[in-house]
């Protein structure tokens, strides 16, 4: 008989109520598969403590270690919002992601003071190493990053209360995998904006610090502003006794950008020729569509592959874990990102994607 997959294993630990008599015989008279079980064992726990509220103050290097190894817990419990969001934008994994959003885009004629320069209708998988990430510089050393509304997440009651807070469908789950049992829980999140304003004062102080020296900036861009919004959102949630979600639905408006005048190409081109943002990063960047709708998804390579699928018309990543034992699956529509992940195994996940009401 051939040994079960991780992510049976993984399920025999989360759920084993999901696993079938012949796969539990197996791995009770299988020497490889007891040591691989108490791998997933170990595994379980550091997910656990990965995904585990605490407070706010917290060793961000070892948190996103922990997650990137772990299912991503969507919205977390309620605490003070000011100071779970602000200090998040300002940690270099995120600055990335906020980044890369500012240097994605189309320009378009300005006809109002604000320029719209970006609006997400499909997502694009951008490979990113550990040492990306480490190179890649915090937000605010190019300028000011300033929280103007924050998205106060908060678990409610029931789908009424969910799509009343928030004015989006909560996505339904016909059929549920084999495993996911119960009632989800049901969360909410409001809209998040920010405005980052690029000062190249601190963009050269920035350059000078790392022995770099700044490229004069083009006209019209010291001092202006970009501003970032996205939401609402709301999620369905599976979980297990312990608190580890087994399955995640989200659904949240997609991010977009405008800009206080300066086109895109200005923006961009400029972003990506300063110290810090990796060769190899910056190529994926200029690779991407310029269509103004496609949101990089930065990926680090060592832990997750990525590829498409079809999900009722719409191009879907997929993400998958090295170690089997999360998976991914989000796409875009109508500027709304949908996702569905958890602790099951990529054709269970599309599975319910293709599903979803």
């Amino acid at each position: 008989m051939r040994h079960p997959s991780d992510g049976v294993l993984r399920r025999l630990v989360d759920e084993p109520a999901g696993v079938t008599d012949d796969d539990r015989a197996h791995v009770a008279g299988c020497a490889t598969c007891t040591r691989a079980l108490e791998s997933a064992r170990a595994d379980a726990q550091l997910v656990g403590s990965a995904l585990s509220s605490g407070p706010a103050d917290v060793d961000t290097d070892a948190a996103w270690a922990r997650f990137t190894a772990s299912a991503p817990r969507v919205l977390p419990d309620r605490a003070p919002a000011r100071a779970r969001w602000r200090p998040a934008l300002r940690r270099p994994v995120v600055a990335a992601m906020s980044a890369v959003v500012l240097v994605t885009g189309a320009g378009v004629a300005a006809a109002n003071d604000w320029l719209p320069i970006f609006r997400t209708e499909s997502v694009d998988p951008v490979e990113v190493s550990a040492t990306d990430l480490v190179q890649v510089p915090d937000l605010s050393a190019y300028g000011d990053l300033e929280v103007t509304q924050e998205p106060d997440p908060r678990e409610v009651p029931d789908v009424a209360t969910a799509e009343e807070l928030t004015g989006l469908e909560v996505p339904e789950v016909v059929s549920p995998p084999e495993g996911v049992t119960g009632d989800p829980a049901y969360q909410a999140a409001g809209v998040m904006s920010a405005t980052f304003t690029f000062s190249a004062e601190k963009a050269a102080a920035a350059a000078a610090a790392e022995g770099e020296t700044l490229p004069p900036p083009p006209a019209q861009l010291d001092g202006s502003s970009f501003r970032i919004t996205a939401g609402p959102g709301v999620a369905a949630v599976w979980s297990q006794p312990s608190g580890v979600p087994t399955l995640v639905v989200a659904r949240v408006g997609a991010p977009r950008v405008e800009s206080s005048g300066v086109r895109f190409e200005t923006a961009r081109d400029y972003l990506l020729s300063l110290p810090g943002i990796p060769d190899g990063l910056a190529q994926q960047l200029e690779d991407l569509s310029d269509d103004g709708s496609t949101l990089p998804l930065p990926v680090p390579a060592e832990l997750v592959t990525s590829s498409t699928a079809d999900v009722d018309g719409a191009e879907a990543t997929v993400l998958t874990s090295r170690n089997g034992l999360f998976a991914g699956v989000v796409w875009v529509r109508d500027g709304v990102m949908t996702g569905v992940a958890g602790t099951l195994d990529a054709d269970e996940l599309l599975s319910v994607a293709r599903g979803l009401r």
